[in-house]
């Protein structure tokens, strides 16, 4: 199955058509160009994608990788190959280009195509990472119900937008009050649909509406850092469980989290006991230091 994959990835590295490129800079607000100034909130992300899925080695996927600003860190912290999947072919090029600049050359890979139509079998991916690409899928319930597709049973997802939990706190505090003003501003309208589609009510029905049948949201969206498990934003977090899954659907129609739970409380448990410094123990739906 893992040559399989390696073989898909090979055909469309080598011998695919250029796509269109997604249709970010239409959609989003002018004022995120101003935001890189910022420190970047990629290693951060990272850190929470490890603490939070825990992910074996394996077929890893950035969905909507851009440049690999998450496939390369994850990379530098792991040594795990990973596999950028994105429309825009150019800006797949500048990730390998910074992969070899880096010495990565070997371990990242890139694949022109959609989250609506990801070029994997099924049941054939360990970890599909996502940091701001979900909001500009064409149909995020088709995009998450692909997600589900490729994952192998135990495979996780976690898919959203922000900082990450880590991030400095005058660092947050300054993004989300500059992004407060600029819902009065010019782009008022654009920043308010920006802010609409981080909310997390709107990434439950997202997942529901694509019929997964565990997940976990996270994060209180694009104005809040008030979350004690990632600070600003939203995220999903989604671990497959049962049998494979054929053709794209949903096979199972167990509605319970307890898998997504116990990685959550393992994570949060261990940060916890780091800072009281005794050793961390996890039982089913709950944590306990001991």
């Amino acid at each position: 199955m893992r040559n399989l994959v390696l073989s898909a990835v090979a055909m469309c590295c080598l011998g695919s058509p250029a796509a269109p490129a997604a249709g970010r800079d239409a959609a989003s607000p002018g004022g995120l160009q101003g935001e890189p100034s910022l420190p970047s909130r990629y290693p951060y992300v990272v850190q929470d994608v490890l603490r939070y899925c825990r992910p074996t080695k394996g077929c890893w996927v950035d969905l909507g990788a851009g440049k690999g600003q998450v496939a390369i860190p994850l990379i530098e912290a792991t040594g795990n190959p990973v596999i950028m999947l994105d429309p825009d072919q150019k800006a797949l090029a500048g990730g390998l280009q910074i992969a070899r600049r880096l010495g990565l050359q070997d371990r990242l890979s890139a694949v022109v195509g959609v989250a609506e139509a990801m070029p994997f079998p099924d049941n054939s991916v360990d970890l599909v990472v996502s940091r701001g690409s979900i909001f500009f899928w064409k149909d995020p319930v088709k995009g998450l119900q692909e997600v589900h597709r490729v994952l192998r049973p135990g495979g996780k997802a976690y898919l959203g937008g922000g900082a990450g939990s880590g991030y400095p706190k005058s660092a947050v505090e300054k993004l989300i009050q500059e992004r407060r003003e600029k819902m009065a501003g010019e782009e008022a309208e654009k920043w308010k649909r920006f802010v609409e589609l981080r909310r997390p009510e709107q990434m439950r029905r997202w997942a529901q509406d694509a019929g997964l049948p565990q997940f976990t949201v996270m994060g209180r969206g694009a104005l809040s850092a008030d979350d004690p498990w990632v600070g600003q934003g939203v995220w999903l977090l989604y671990e497959k469980q049962g049998p494979a899954t054929t053709g794209g659907r949903v096979e199972t129609a167990r509605r319970g989290n307890s898998g997504v739970r116990c990685t959550l409380a393992r994570a949060i448990c261990s940060r916890r006991c780091e800072a009281s410094g005794r050793r961390a123990r996890v039982r089913p739906h709950r944590t306990c230091c001991g």
